[in-house]
């Protein structure tokens, strides 16, 4: 059989550990399956780009190809500020995008990791798929590409052959999909096991953090949300927010919604799940004295709240997350 031609695209400010990183996963996963006796399928990796020169985020000088066909061609992330000006960034990787377009109208499966996300969404792959990418840009995502059905929460989206990754070491949950497809689950397991690579997760949701997500820097939204964190514990009156705005709870719905793309008690849920989140991991209360200090009387139904923001059961993330540097 002819080996797989796996074709890793380079340009100029990506990640170089999301472009070695599943090929060195793929290579591990051959040693394994030759240690357990298997024909492993060849894999034939070739870093790719339509410029001469790349140089990598932190200066790497990457050694490259020109474009050449291959079966999946995977696209890595850039180095990027929440609040970089991405009409900058994207416009100055033209050639990248039009190397991912004309791969996928060829027949190439085209791979993304993280914000790699970006290319083949400019490049037009992901409009009427699902998808999935950062969850640190996943709303800038969702507003420059609103044609995309964006399910941030997940870490590994396949669509009609345009498979696009969560953050960063989402490279490994895909690699390891990939591994478990080619040489069976057998191989992907141990791979993982000798990577100290996570083969469980199922969710970049316990990840997310919202307090470094961008703000929309919108006054009335910013004033709501402050006036909401600072009354984090008190039951939820949408009357006695829009009276302390001098607004009707109409105006109020409306205004916030139009800015943030979400209401004032959604809102209210992530802020007291940030907060829990934030006690599970540094103190050693209860799980109910936990939820009433975020405002739920009823442990069970902060529990529910909580699984749908993080995907995991509250003590489920305390074990996950625990910081131990607190009792020093």
């Amino acid at each position: 059989m002819n080996p797989l031609r796996v074709g890793v695209l380079a340009y100029p400010g990506c990640f170089a550990s999301e472009v070695y990183g599943v090929p060195d996963l793929l290579a591990m996963a051959a040693h394994v399956a030759a240690a357990r006796g298997q024909a492993a399928p060849a894999h034939e990796v070739t870093v790719l780009s339509p410029r001469r020169r790349v140089t990598a985020a932190g200066g790497p000088v990457l050694d490259v190809s020109a474009l050449r066909p291959v079966d999946v061609l995977i696209v890595p992330g850039f180095a990027c500020a929440p609040a970089a000006d991405l009409d900058a960034t994207l416009a100055r990787l033209g050639p990248e995008v039009a190397a991912v377009r004309a791969a996928a109208a060829s027949g190439t499966a085209v791979v993304s990791i993280c914000v790699g996300a970006f290319l083949p969404a400019e490049a037009g792959l992901l409009d009427g798929r699902e998808a999935t990418t950062s969850w640190l840009f996943a709303d800038r995502f969702a507003r420059r590409y609103p044609g995309v059905r964006l399910r941030a929460e997940r870490l590994v989206v396949t669509d009609r052959g345009v498979t696009t990754t969560a953050a960063f070491s989402a490279m490994y949950d895909f690699a390891l999909g990939f591994i478990g497809e080619h040489h069976g689950p057998a191989v992907a397991r141990s791979t993982a096991r000798i990577a100290l690579v996570d083969d469980a997760r199922t969710s970049q949701a316990p990840y997310v953090d919202p307090a470094l997500v961008p703000a929309a820097g919108e006054e009335f939204s910013s004033a709501v949300k402050r006036w909401l964190d600072l009354n984090l514990a008190a039951r939820y009156d949408l009357s006695a927010l829009a009276r302390a705005f001098h607004v009707s709870t109409r105006t109020m719905l409306r205004r916030f919604g139009e800015e943030t793309g979400e209401t004032p008690l959604a809102y209210l849920q992530s802020a007291r799940v940030r907060r829990a989140r934030h006690l599970l991991e540094t103190t050693d209360r209860t799980v109910a004295s936990v939820a009433a200090e975020v405002g739920y009387g009823d442990a069970g139904s902060f529990s529910g709240v909580f699984v749908r923001h993080t995907g995991e059961r509250p003590r489920d993330y305390r074990a996950r997350f625990r910081r131990r540097a607190w009792r020093a």
